[in-house]
């Protein structure tokens, strides 16, 4: 089959996201010439606890859920020329990262107050105690994994209270698509009351995150624990910057800093990988609950949408508690471009256009 003709059987399959996300994707690109799409392989390994996704044959992410995580995540993440764009601590140290916040791994989904019970924090190296009153995001079940122009996979997650029960369902659907110096990935994520109701009490921790590779974060001359070339923690009385460029942009035009606790329809992340020049561009769908986003743009390498926690960004002036009643569900989309190159503010706001085009699927 040609590249033309996949396109169009992949467009058929995935309808008008198909058409929209890759009209994105072409808005990286030369005006006067579309993409040509990679094609996507999904492939489930269940009994290790995976789910590879590779564009064109080369790796772009993992979907995993190994025993040690308290939630599944998509890990690591990869640009279209290789580079790592996620931290590899803790199940992959990179020599010189942080090793602040273990929960915060690749990319993941989770709310730090349901019914009280923070499921952000949670991670192996919290006493028994302190796990012991958080709660852990378990994966159910692989509904389907898609191959193509477009490539898919749906999941299903159960969120477990510290007592065992099960307090919401998750139906999450990925779908991944990319070209030349591009990737797309966008996250469906449906959650359901289990038998009773649910409130996602307004909270900082939430709620779509990522967590960076050393090399986009800010520079930064603090004191921290950082790992060696073997991989063991080791504390630095002065941070090295070296290859340390990540800058924040959002779209309201607030840079570095100033981006964090603002609303935002998108949040740009740009830096230079090694000999690459990359950007992170997230975009908030504008039928999620409490969009505009409020964001986590950290210049440690905490990159985050959430727009369950006005009380803390709005210092007390809002307030935004997610009910879910028995029977109903909340819906979030959200979309990652990873993307070689340098950074635009007029690409960025067309590809939010574009994802805003979208109905919830």
């Amino acid at each position: 089959m040609t590249t033309r003709a996949a396109l169009r059987v992949g467009l058929r399959v995935a309808g008008t996201w198909g058409a929209l996300a890759l009209g994105t994707l072409s808005a990286f690109g030369q005006a006067a010439t579309k993409p040509r799409v990679a094609h996507v392989e999904v492939q489930p390994h269940p009994s290790e606890r995976r789910v590879d996704v590779l564009m064109d044959k080369l790796p772009l992410t993992s979907y995993v859920w190994p025993e040690r995580l308290t939630k599944p995540v998509l890990f690591p993440i990869r640009t279209a020329r290789g580079a790592l764009v996620t931290r590899g601590f803790p199940l992959e140290p990179q020599a010189g990262e942080r090793v602040d916040h273990p929960h915060q791994v690749g990319l993941w989904f989770t709310h730090g107050d349901v019914n009280g019970v923070d499921f952000w924090n949670n991670s192996e190296a919290r006493t028994a105690d302190e796990r012991a009153r958080m709660g852990t995001i378990r994966q159910v079940a692989i509904d389907a994994a898609t191959s193509g122009p477009i490539g898919s996979l749906r999941v299903r997650h159960d969120w477990v209270m510290p007592d065992g029960s099960v307090v919401i369902r998750e139906r999450a659907t990925y779908r991944f698509a990319g070209a030349p110096d591009r990737r797309m990935i966008d996250r469906t994520t449906v959650l359901s009351a289990a038998g009773k109701r649910v409130v996602l009490t307004d909270n900082k921790e939430g709620l779509f995150g990522l967590r960076v590779a050393r090399a986009l974060e800010a520079p930064s001359t603090e004191p921290v624990v950082t790992t060696d070339a073997a991989g063991r923690p080791t504390a630095v009385p002065v941070l090295s910057n070296e290859g340390v460029s990540g800058v924040y942009t959002s779209s309201q035009g607030l840079t570095g800093d100033a981006v964090w606790g603002t609303r935002a329809r998108w949040v740009a992340l740009a830096g230079r990988v090694g000999q690459e020049d990359v950007v992170l561009l997230m975009l908030d769908h504008p039928a999620n609950p409490g969009s505009p986003s409020y964001w986590h743009a950290r210049g440690y390498g905490l990159f985050a949408a959430n727009g369950l926690g006005a009380r803390i960004f709005s210092n007390g002036k809002e307030k935004l508690d997610l009910a879910i009643e028995p029977g109903a569900s909340a819906r979030f989309r959200h979309r990652l471009l990873i993307l070689s190159g340098t950074f635009s503010a007029e690409q960025a706001e067309r590809a939010w256009k574009d994802f805003a085009a979208e109905s919830q699927e």
